[in-house]
């Protein structure tokens, strides 16, 4: 017994170790692309910074710029391709070693539930305490420095403000336990080869091919993402800005496309010198505001700055059709096509309500001197906000008809659990009629 438990730790130690080495190194690479590099001192600790804001947690920014003046930023992104390496790396780990049991008893699994959950929260409390660095910024160069420092001198200490970065241990911890329980039970939802305890096989017909099929239509947006930045470096240039892009927030950008391609919309603004790493059609929407301030990302905006902006809509359809054939190809045959609708239809929306929210950007930076406004040089703000609830009611939608359609296409496919039928002739007498 203690043997078993020692083994099961073991592998999930190294699932954990595989996860975040995985988001580390993605995360690194994505920073250098982006010029992190560059900075004076602390890539590692920015490095670990990326890591924990890519598994939930929260890292908070603070400067110090004297006493009559204030600095103040706030950064809230996820950067989704790290998350995504982790994840998925993390998941394939965790499920490998039950990969040849024939049936998994419950015990079991919750012992593999809690030695992963255990290990990850303290390895991500310790990647947390290392997630924190101050860097000098300065105002500008030349004559402007010397006006400034002749206008406020030196006792106010606004000529060369800091900013770092801390992590809040707390919410973290929290965000970080929500985030690899998702990540095991949605690991668990989509293989199908990985075995269930007795009471939850009955429900893996109706979930398991729906939950592939919407983790392979999202990986599918990803992989496309990843062909248009490739096209675009090469074609464009700006290989280093692309690749800082792919590295650390394609998802964000390919699940938005997604959305916008069902007719889902998002809301924000960019303002001032400093942006994200995003595609220009994008930015440039943002910096478009209506009426209310915001811009509305839809895909009448985004075509209205690029006509090819309406091919996301045939794309989205032919790529929802193709999930829900798929999962009604891998769904035991008796199920019938009504049934295939509300698999991907409620698969679907609970896909978009995960993933849309994850693609929330809200960053903001600013220098104030005697508390009064923003110098202009170093202020500005990017929002990026989903319409959630009007996404995934679409998404529903889309799932219910592509379901319907997939089911009915799927019916002329030999599928799961399908057994062939023999004429009535050879039932009795085989293949071959006796001899006489």
């Amino acid at each position: 017994m203690i043997s078993h438990l020692v083994r099961q730790g073991g592998e999930a130690l190294a699932a954990v170790v595989a996860g975040f080495l995985a988001m580390a190194v993605t995360a690194a690479l994505g920073l250098w692309a982006a010029g992190a590099a560059d900075l004076p001192g602390g890539f590692p600790n920015v490095v670990a910074a990326v890591v924990v804001m890519a598994a939930g947690g929260q890292v908070d920014l603070a400067g110090d710029a004297g006493g009559l003046a204030g600095t103040n930023a706030e950064l809230t992104a996820m950067p989704l391709t790290v998350t995504l390496v982790g994840a998925l790396v993390t998941g394939f780990c965790f499920l490998r070693p039950m990969r040849h049991h024939a049936v998994a008893r419950t015990d079991e699994l919750v012992a593999r539930f809690a030695w992963t959950v255990v290990l990850w929260l303290a390895a991500l409390a310790g990647i947390s305490a290392l997630a924190r660095h101050d860097f000098r910024i300065s105002i500008g160069g030349g004559q402007e420095q010397d006006a400034l420092s002749d206008l406020f001198g030196e006792l106010l200490d606004a000529v060369n403000p800091t900013v770092g970065f801390r992590t809040d241990v707390g919410p973290t911890l929290f965000y970080g336990l929500l985030w690899i329980l998702g990540v095991l039970v949605i690991a668990l939802l989509v293989s199908r080869g990985t075995p269930l305890p007795p009471r939850l096989v009955r429900y893996q017909e109706p979930v398991r091919p729906a939950a592939f099929a919407m983790l392979l239509l999202l990986l599918t947006y990803v992989l496309i993402g990843l062909v248009v930045a490739v096209v675009v470096a090469a074609g464009k240039g700006h290989a280093a800005e692309t690749l800082a892009v792919a590295l650390l927030g394609l998802p964000n950008v390919s699940w938005l496309a997604l959305g916008v391609g069902i007719g889902g919309s998002w809301e924000g603004t960019a303002e001032g010198p400093f942006g994200l790493p995003m595609p220009q059609i994008l930015d440039s929407v943002l910096r478009s505001p209506g009426t209310s301030g915001l811009s509305t990302v839809d895909l009448s905006s985004l075509a209205s700055h690029a006509a090819r902006a309406w091919w996301l809509l045939p794309v989205a359809a032919v790529l929802v059709l193709a999930a829900a054939f798929v999962a009604a190809v891998r769904s035991p045959a008796r199920i019938r096509p009504w049934q295939h609708a509300l698999h991907v239809g409620i698969a679907f929306a609970l896909a978009i309500l995960v993933v849309a929210p994850l693609t929330l950007v809200e960053a903001r930076a600013g220098l104030s001197v005697l508390g009064i406004g923003e110098l202009e040089s170093l202020g500005g703000e990017v929002l990026l906000r989903p319409h959630v609830w009007k996404t995934a009611g679409l998404a529903l939608l889309w799932g219910l008809v592509a379901g319907l359609i997939g089911g009915l296409l799927a019916s002329r496919v030999h599928r799961h659990g399908e057994v062939e039928t023999r004429p009535a002739e050879e039932d009795e007498t085989g293949p071959f009629p006796p001899r006489r």
